[in-house]
């Protein structure tokens, strides 16, 4: 195991399809966790609007029930699941796991994960991690940190853990568990961010677990979710925490790798992962990004090269990045300001205000970045590394109460947002 010096935060992963069989094998799941089925942030759409009208791609339905909160949506089986504080077919204030009718909205089934996240500024408070759907279950973590695995017919509870009570589970920051759990194979996989059981897999039909990852320099999980890579033949969860990146063997949880983080104020984005490659980090102002090349030497040991160190110019605090082709595309921190930067040199082609303010979440699909800002800006920009052109924008119904912060789906050739209590659906096809 190598540690490197101290870097910055957690980042966006991707995981491209050529580098590991797909995580969730039903042909029909076509969004089943936060970020997509093999958690790139990318969808596999194609013939979509390539401009907008002024006022946005037709809305085609909305639904009420969703909550407050900040998660977004899982798309399996034609439903839709989300999670969120207090909705309003609810007689109360506490938080459900929620699911729709993909085809009109209907809520179905709502099911009680227990009391509203009410810690920190009103503005921060809700609902975060996003369900994982796998088959006939959905799995999602509280952000008091309770993983449940429910029915996907009904909602009933088949089991839960208590990631804090069970395995001494803590965040590296006030804000809450946000980790959507990774389901691969027979496992449920997620990261309690302890010193002893930082990571764990458990049987995904009893929640038994069945291996769990140590590391003594752990100060918390972080906010991330984390994604499959290989090296040298060897199947590789990496994942970021409040104390920086990690590789493990998903075979039987032996930590293969670390990368250090300076302390930073939150880790939130997800890594990004493209055959052999990592690449990491965060915002908050000290943050940046760095790339890492994952080098197998033995039969069981994978070490860390630098290709590139922390880079102050690809911070990114919440939204997300995206890779398509050989470019990463982000907010810059929180500003409202996308960037395109090339992966292999860290290099910045473009930088430009967005027709939005704050915080921008980016998603991906057919060519074109799908951008949500804090606001309540949507807008449609090209992938297009040589300019920055906004191809349409509108303002999303309803939103300006709180921070637009769920990040949107594109699937289906529909674009799905969750704001507060609501989800949206819109046309991509025209």
């Amino acid at each position: 195991m190598v540690n490197h010096r101290p870097i910055a935060v957690c980042l966006a992963a991707l995981l491209a399809a050529s580098v590991a069989a797909p995580l969730f094998a039903a042909e029909s799941d076509s969004w089943p966790t936060f970020r997509g089925p093999e958690r790139t942030g990318v969808s596999p759409d194609t013939g979509l609007l390539k401009s907008w009208p002024e006022d946005g791609p037709k809305l085609l339905w909305e639904a009420e029930g969703a909550g407050r909160g900040y998660s977004s949506v899982a798309i399996a089986g034609g439903r839709i699941y989300t999670l969120g504080d207090g909705p309003s077919t609810a007689d109360d204030k506490d938080e459900y796991l929620t699911c729709f009718e993909l085809d009109g909205g209907k809520q179905l089934w709502k099911t009680k994960t227990g009391e509203a996240w009410n810690s920190g500024q009103e503005s921060w408070q809700g609902s975060r991690s996003t369900p994982t759907v796998d088959g006939d279950r959905v799995y999602v973590i509280t952000p008091h940190g309770k993983l449940f695995c429910c029915d996907t017919a009904g909602g009933d509870v088949k089991w839960s853990k208590d990631l804090k009570q069970a395995f001494g589970g803590k965040k590296g920051d006030g804000w809450g568990y946000s980790e959507s759990p990774l389901v691969d194979g027979d496992l449920c996989v997620c990261t309690p961010g302890g010193s002893s059981a930082t990571m764990v897999a458990l049987n995904k039909l009893t929640g038994e677990k069945v291996w769990q990852t140590d590391w003594d320099n752990s100060r918390g999980a972080g906010h991330a979710s984390i994604v499959v890579s290989r090296a040298g033949g060897r199947k590789v969860y990496v994942q970021t925490t409040a104390s920086g990146a990690l590789g493990v063997n998903a075979e039987d949880g032996k930590l293969l790798w670390t990368y250090d983080f300076p302390r930073i104020t939150a880790v939130i984005p997800t890594p990004i992962v493209r055959d052999d490659l990592v690449f990491v980090g965060a915002g908050y102002g000290t943050g940046g990004g760095a790339l890492l090349k994952q080098v197998a030497s033995g039969s069981d040991e994978v070490r860390i090269e630098e290709i590139y160190p922390l880079n102050g110019d690809l911070k990114n605090k919440h939204g997300g990045i995206v890779l398509v082709g050989d470019y990463l595309y982000a907010d810059s921190d929180d500003r409202g300001t996308p960037y395109c930067a090339e992966l292999m040199t860290g290099n910045i082609k473009w930088r430009e205000r967005g027709p939005g303010r704050n915080s921008a979440a980016i998603t991906a699909a057919d060519g074109c970045l799908y951008v949500r800002f804090a606001d309540g800006t949507m807008a449609l920009i090209e992938a297009n590394p040589s300019e920055r052109k906004i191809l349409g924008s509108f303002k999303i119904p309803g939103s300006g109460e709180r921070p637009s912060w769920a990040h949107p789906v594109v699937a289906e050739g529909k674009l799905f947002l969750r704001e507060g209590d609501r989800i949206l659906c819109y046309d991509l096809k025209g």
